[in-house]
């Protein structure tokens, strides 16, 4: 795991996370044919950029992210067959997309609990800890959807 000097490059490093993962579902919305996929995606890069948002506030001080309850994780994303992340997004359908989802949302999970672990200081575990929160909140959201559009069926 990387090392961080500051809980200022611990706060830039998520931010940074948090952008990219509005991008990531910005340009998977953008690739999905049907109106509905598109906009389950959007809503989800909207969800990461306010995520951006709520670090930034953190950093300038002007607000506290506390941890919540413990998300309900299904684990459905556990025993799904890998989809290749750099494959091209216009290739994907619906199914395929969502298993990405999952993926990346377990593994900022993983990242912000592994972060919240690694440092001493109370307020910041609490911030990291808080943002893992919410990238398990996404996950549940997306193993819902695939159980409803995927396993219901069968």
């Amino acid at each position: 795991m990387k090392t961080f000097g500051s809980v200022t490059e611990i706060l830039d490093f998520a931010i940074g996370e948090e952008e990219a993962a509005a991008q990531f579902y910005t340009d998977l919305a953008a690739k999905m044919d049907r109106p509905w996929m598109r906009q389950v995606f959007e809503v989800f890069a909207a969800e990461e950029q306010g995520h951006k948002e709520k670090l930034l506030a953190v950093k300038g001080g002007k607000m506290k992210l506390f941890t919540e309850k413990k998300v309900l994780d299904l684990k459905i994303s556990d025993y799904l067959i890998e989809v290749e992340a750099g494959q091209d997004p216009q290739a994907l359908d619906y199914q395929q997309a969502l298993i990405i989802a999952m993926k990346k949302e377990k593994a900022a999970f993983k990242l912000y609990h592994d972060l919240a672990a690694a440092t001493e200081d109370e307020w910041l575990r609490n911030v990291l800890l808080g943002l893992a929160q919410e990238e398990a909140k996404h996950k549940l959201r997306f193993e819902i959807e695939y159980d409803e559009q995927f396993l219901s069926e069968n």
